[in-house]
């Protein structure tokens, strides 16, 4: 059986070193910090059977943040609960979604993803959201892509929408593949509340 790919030891590195990085971004002063809305906000994920099928869940249990530097740029920081997902209402696909076969979740816990520093105008018109997922004990750059806003104030006063797909043998997640295909489609629709602090 062919080992999957994953990503060189350096590029390993240098993708832990942008955790650590929004971490002390965020205690900058003149940093403003906004939690993410749960009336609004949604996380999912869709895999597809070799079929054809479309598999979706969501991950009901997870935070985040927004930052507003001082520069006039965004930042995001999102952590979602692996051991919480929900596949369709169905306990049984959950369970599969939640164990060694796929996500791991007692090893592997959270999923995360922190942004790079972009300008507001991604928010506003959409385009390329790229940076640093963490999943299943492998840290990947990533990218995903942000959907023009629907009103001026993105992630405010309306949803800000993105989505991406990745490869899941990329994080060594290997189970079931002669019934899913490879690729897994993350959705989210973010509202930020007030500012934290």
């Amino acid at each position: 059986m062919a080992t999957p790919p994953v990503a060189p030891a350096s590029a390993s590195a240098t993708a832990e070193q942008a955790f650590r990085a929004f971490d002390r971004r965020a205690a900058q002063p003149g940093v403003r910090a906004y939690p993410f809305d749960p009336s609004h906000t949604r996380f999912g994920f869709e895999l597809r059977t070799r079929w054809g099928q479309r598999v979706q869940g969501q991950f009901p249990v997870y935070d985040g943040v927004a930052l507003f530097l001082p520069d006039g740029r965004r930042q995001v920081r999102i952590r979602l609960a692996a051991g919480a997902i929900d596949v369709a209402g169905s306990e049984r696909y959950a369970a599969i979604a939640r164990s060694e076969a796929f996500f791991d979740a007692e090893h592997y816990p959270d999923i995360e993803f922190v942004s790079e520093p972009h300008d507001d105008l991604l928010t506003r018109e959409g385009g390329l959201l790229q940076g640093v997922l963490r999943m299943h004990g492998t840290t990947r750059a990533e990218t995903f892509v942000v959907a023009p806003a629907l009103c001026d104030r993105a992630g405010q006063d309306c949803d800000a929408i993105a989505s991406g797909s990745v490869d899941r043998s990329h994080y060594g997640i290997a189970g079931m593949r002669l019934v899913l295909s490879d690729r897994v489609r993350f959705t989210m629709r973010v509202r930020l509340d007030g500012p934290a602090r």
